[in-house]
């Protein structure tokens, strides 16, 4: 068998590979999609210090959210795992929304609104999603059970 043959056989070979990876992709987006109440959405888990660099794409990693309950499950775009990466309660707070500007554009996904959201831990995150989904997101924070109290700032 001549040399080229064996690379062509390789070639072929990583080709298969890639399509079974993007299929592998393609299966768990439609799985985790199954039950609804899901979105594109970014999260920066440590946003850098106000005035820092405050516009920098650092961090910022690409995700679908789904609603489950009294919980925001926030999954990897490109990852295998059936399971989220992060969990968050209701018992969160919505601070400041702003528009993404500079590169921070163009690491997220286009016409999305960068969020501000305090964790009951006292940690602040940024969360990155299309006016509709912060609509509906506003939403679901809005509507905690009776006898909570919620407050957006």
């Amino acid at each position: 068998m001549p040399w080229w043959e064996s690379v062509l056989d390789i070639v072929g070979g990583v080709a298969v590979l890639a399509a079974l990876v993007l299929v592998a992709l393609f299966i768990r987006r439609r799985w985790l999609n199954r039950y609804g109440g899901t979105f594109e959405c970014s999260v920066r888990m440590r946003p850098p210090p106000r005035g820092i660099g405050s516009q920098t794409a650092r961090g910022w990693t690409l995700g679908l959210a789904r609603y489950s309950g009294q919980d925001l499950e926030w999954f990897r775009t490109f990852s295998f795992s059936p399971r989220p990466q992060w969990v968050f309660d209701r018992s969160l707070t919505v601070g400041s929304r702003r528009t993404p500007h500079g590169a921070e554009a163009f690491a997220l996904y286009a016409g999305h609104r960068v969020v501000a959201v305090n964790l009951a831990t006292g940690r602040t995150i940024e969360l990155a999603m299309s006016d509709r989904a912060l609509t509906g997101f506003l939403a679901w924070v809005e509507a905690a059970p009776p006898g909570q109290d919620r407050r957006l700032t």
